[in-house]
């Protein structure tokens, strides 16, 4: 008997998806409510359960294909299947004559000769660029699957072995001479990333206003607490629960920077529903810090944390990045030096945060050296104006510059 699997509820106005990756193929066993395809929407990775144990079946539709909520994708038939990949096979009873599997249950192998894994093109395609041994690494994806972070931490740290050579593979035709192309096509989540800052552009009055701030205070007070804190709170001190709380309090000074227009009105909020930046292996999501203005310290560190390590796993819902009055997003972590963030619709502005160096400042009349931060905020000028912008970022600076300010509210 063949069970139906079907594209399952994806959130509020969302009704349709594209397949990103199947996890099973036919043959294969199947648990019930094991992932055996991921699904991309405009803005998460969903996996689609299993409704029942059994066989994998056919798949009715392939990699890329876009499917509506409740459309059948596939099929799972009653028996058991090839064993997981990965899995070490149990034996076969010593009664039971030998006998050999068939084909199409055999687990394929990845290019390059290394053990069968479910890698993802992306994650694939790092693996045959760097020559790494992906069964040597250890995926901190959902259910152990390998990303990108983990391919690159690899590479860097020269953890990964490189592959070996498959013992009988034909030596490859010689290459031709010539320039490549590689055509790849855009995740649902890559097209409406596109879209979104698009629009922003041509439908916003884009301007960005630049500062910087001394970054010694904060570093300091990190250093001197951030073990304390860690074993109080269960979290590690950063900096962005700093910045959180210092645009919060810079958010009600300058309520137009936490407002958005609506037709030919201005909504104003009176909460801060941070939106932060976060890393992903298919990109960068915006999940919420609701009611920021509440929380402290600790409870920044703590969601963003929250939000980081579900990022990766893919586990993020779609009602942890709706909304959204701010967002702040942090180039620094890369690298950046300085840039011009766009916003995040329909929202008005965006603070970007940027890496830290010492650069030369002058203190009392003497130079000195100074961890120094770019800050840049990007807005709408439609509804903020330039005086409200560089108050705006002058109180981030006074915070971050003397932290007591985010204590006595000043």
């Amino acid at each position: 008997m063949a069970i139906e699997v079907k594209v399952p509820v994806l959130g509020e106005s969302i009704a349709e998806a594209t397949v990103g990756q199947w996890l099973k193929k036919p043959g294969d066993s199947v648990a019930a409510d094991e992932p055996v395809a991921s699904l991309e929407t405009d803005k998460v990775a969903i996996d689609v359960p299993a409704p029942v144990a059994g066989v994998m079946g056919d798949l009715v539709v392939a990699e890329g294909d876009t499917v509506e909520v409740g459309a059948i994708i596939a099929y799972i038939q009653d028996g058991v299947g090839a064993p997981a990949k990965g899995a070490t096979p149990a034996p076969a009873p010593a009664a039971a004559p030998a006998a050999a599997a068939p084909k199409a249950a055999e687990p394929a192998q990845e290019e390059g000769g290394s053990a069968a894994l479910t890698l993802s093109p992306a994650v694939r395609r790092l693996v045959l660029e760097h020559g790494v041994d992906p069964t040597s690494i250890r995926g901190t994806g959902k259910d152990g699957r390998l990303t990108k972070d983990d391919i690159m931490l690899a590479v860097k740290t020269g953890s990964a072995p490189a592959a070996e050579a498959p013992v009988q593979a034909p030596a490859p035709a010689p290459e031709v001479a010539g320039r490549k192309e590689e055509r790849v096509r855009m995740t649902r989540l890559r097209q409406t990333i596109a879209k979104r800052l698009k629009s922003a552009q041509e439908n916003a009055a884009l301007l960005t206003t630049f500062n910087d701030v001394d970054m010694t205070a904060v570093m300091e007070a990190r250093n001197k607490y951030k073990d304390l804190f860690e074993k109080k709170h269960g979290v590690r001190l950063g900096f962005m629960g700093f910045f959180v709380k210092a645009a919060c309090m810079a958010l009600k000074d300058v309520p137009a920077v936490n407002a958005f227009i609506d037709g030919d009105d201005i909504v104003y909020h009176d909460y801060a529903d941070i939106s932060v930046a976060v890393s992903a292996p298919n990109g960068l999501v915006v999940p919420v810090i609701r009611d920021a203005q509440d929380m402290s310290v600790a409870d920044v560190e703590r969601t963003i944390g929250d939000f980081g390590k579900r990022a990766k796993e893919g586990t993020l819902t779609m009602d942890e990045m709706k909304g959204g009055t701010f967002t702040i997003s942090n180039g620094g972590v890369f690298g950046s030096l300085m840039s011009t963030p766009i916003i995040n619709p329909p929202q008005s502005a965006v603070l970007g945060l940027h890496r830290i160096e010492e650069r030369p400042v002058v203190r009392n009349g003497q130079v000195v050296a100074r961890p120094m931060m770019y800050l840049a905020l990007s807005y709408d000028h439609r509804i903020i104006d330039g005086r409200e912008a560089v108050t705006f970022l002058v109180a981030i600076k006074n915070a971050i510059e003397d932290p007591t300010r985010l204590l006595i509210d000043l």
